[in-house]
């Protein structure tokens, strides 16, 4: 890949339309393409959850598309009952499929080797169609937060951490992952010169999510990022994937057709980052954070709340 090809930092993803992202999302098999990408993420969290010691009753699961992630969440935290929330109603059917044919599935193992056990033990799930940033759940509700590859697709990413933190109880978790500023800079490298439109999300800078993340009253709150590349034979299957991972949802992208002279320069210019190994690549920058909802300072009418631990020496 050229070292001259640019980076970028943001502080916002730009003019998301939040009916186009859950038009994006609305049919399941469309994004089938991109799911391997979501797994080694969603595994790469669950190796940073593993070393938190928590033990929730309630989990949320926000952005949870076809529920991939539910039986690892549930094999983690058996007893915990599972909540898991998307803005596409497409989603949340499939999801609700998928659990219902591994319950029977189970319990077909379970009749066969332990007759009379059909499932003890296991997860209650619930799912629900809703927006981000206005849950319709009560305050301090969920023990856990989670959240894989689904944040940059909100608008307004602040609001969506004060909306998290109104519903985890104290000392609750927040974990996430998202996409960060480099992320698809192959895509934006193409287009550069052909027209000032924008072809894919400039995503958050991941200092800036700490800052978000502080201001929306949590504390101590934990960033890093890893860079995945990953390599492509042909830009048809490059494309395919950057489709199927959810596209481009600005209200600020091209409206109509490209002519095929520019067409041709975009697909030229990604032909020319061809490495030694004669493959694409396609650069993603993946931010994780995780943070701690704080004991209350304050009391609603402003007072301060002093604690005391018996049998603590200063």
């Amino acid at each position: 890949m050229p070292s001259s090809l640019p980076t970028s930092e943001n502080r916002s993803s730009g003019p998301i339309d939040i009916r186009r992202v859950r038009a994006l999302f609305a049919t399941p098999g469309r994004i089938a393409d991109s799911e391997f990408l979501r797994r080694e993420i969603a595994g790469r969290m669950h190796e940073r959850l593993a070393l938190v010691k928590l033990q929730p009753e309630r989990i949320l699961d926000l952005g949870c598309g076809e529920g991939a992630d539910f039986s690892s969440l549930q094999g983690q935290y058996p007893q915990a009952q599972l909540v898991g929330m998307d803005g596409s109603l497409a989603m949340l059917q499939a999801a609700r499929q998928r659990q219902q044919q591994a319950t029977s599935s189970m319990n077909r193992l379970l009749s066969k080797w332990l007759p009379g056990k059909l499932g003890g033990g296991a997860s209650q799930l619930a799912t629900a169609c809703a927006d981000f940033a206005q849950l319709p759940l009560p305050a301090a509700c969920a023990d856990l937060v989670w959240s894989n590859l689904a944040l940059h697709w909100h608008p307004q990413p602040d609001m969506v951490f004060a909306e998290w933190r109104r519903v985890l109880r104290v000392d609750g978790l927040l974990m996430f992952s998202c996409f960060g500023p480099d992320t698809l800079r192959e895509i934006r490298h193409a287009f550069a010169n052909i027209d000032g439109a924008a072809h894919a999300l400039s995503f958050v800078d991941m200092h800036d999510f700490g800052d978000m993340l502080v201001n929306a009253g949590f504390s101590t709150p934990v960033m890093d990022m890893e860079t995945i590349t990953v390599t492509y034979d042909s830009t048809d299957k490059l494309f395919a994937d950057v489709r199927a991972l959810g596209g481009n949802p600005l209200l600020t992208k091209r409206q109509g057709l490209f002519g095929r002279a520019a067409w041709h320069a975009a697909i030229e210019t990604l032909e020319q980052m061809r490495g030694a190994d004669g493959k694409i690549p396609l650069t993603f920058e993946v931010v994780y954070g995780h943070a701690f909802r704080p004991a209350p300072r304050k009391t609603a009418s402003g007072e301060s709340i002093i604690r005391f631990e018996p049998g603590r020496k200063k």
